[in-house]
């Protein structure tokens, strides 16, 4: 079932400030105490997220999984990593699955990195993944989310819809819904 933007945006509301009143004041928000008690019930219930990625692992051999969640997000991360062969160029790129903990939607997208020196740099997110080799792992994160979770993809012209909340980092205008139901930081990955 997917939700109208209107209906998303009334759920990420029940999380997320809409003034900077709570960044002047050592209590903690209503909104920002129904996000802890959210991650609390989630990690509660851990293992299913773990469940969910040793699934898809089995769904994508040739990747390496790692399973990402913050309280400051509202959404688990899954970052498929393509395995590396010492006979093919390296693959600068990672999957994203980014699952909702607030509402049932996911998101899938890509982010795209310099590789130096064994590391990392210059992240970017990718919400249009078209680089060769990602298709199929795109198709797998969405199948896998839909019938574990029975979850419906966010799509991206909602995703991009500015919100008038206060996400972590981002302030409006600046603030999307994605950031409200995902993560203010796409591109931060391990």
């Amino acid at each position: 079932m997917t939700l109208s933007a209107e209906k998303l945006l009334s759920i990420a509301s029940n999380y997320w400030d809409s003034n900077k009143d709570f960044h002047l004041r050592q209590e903690t928000s209503l909104r920002t105490e129904r996000l802890q008690a959210a991650w609390t019930r989630e990690l509660e219930n851990v293992d299913r997220w773990w469940s969910f990625r040793d699934e898809l692992q089995r769904s994508l051999p040739g990747f390496e999984l790692k399973l990402m969640g913050s309280t400051a997000d509202a959404g688990f991360r899954l970052i498929a990593y393509p395995i590396l062969c010492t006979q093919l160029p390296r693959y600068n790129w990672a999957i994203v699955g980014c699952i909702s903990i607030l509402a049932p939607v996911y998101t899938v997208y890509a982010v795209e990195y310099d590789y130096t020196d064994g590391k990392r740099s210059q992240f970017k997110a990718l919400f249009e993944p078209t680089l060769p080799g990602m298709d199929f792992p795109v198709r797998e994160f969405s199948r896998k989310i839909e019938e574990t979770f029975g979850f419906s993809t966010m799509p991206d012209d909602i995703a991009r819809i500015p919100v008038h909340l206060f996400v972590e980092s981002k302030e409006p205008p600046h603030t999307t819904l994605f950031d409200a139901l995902f993560t203010s930081e796409p591109a931060s990955i391990p």
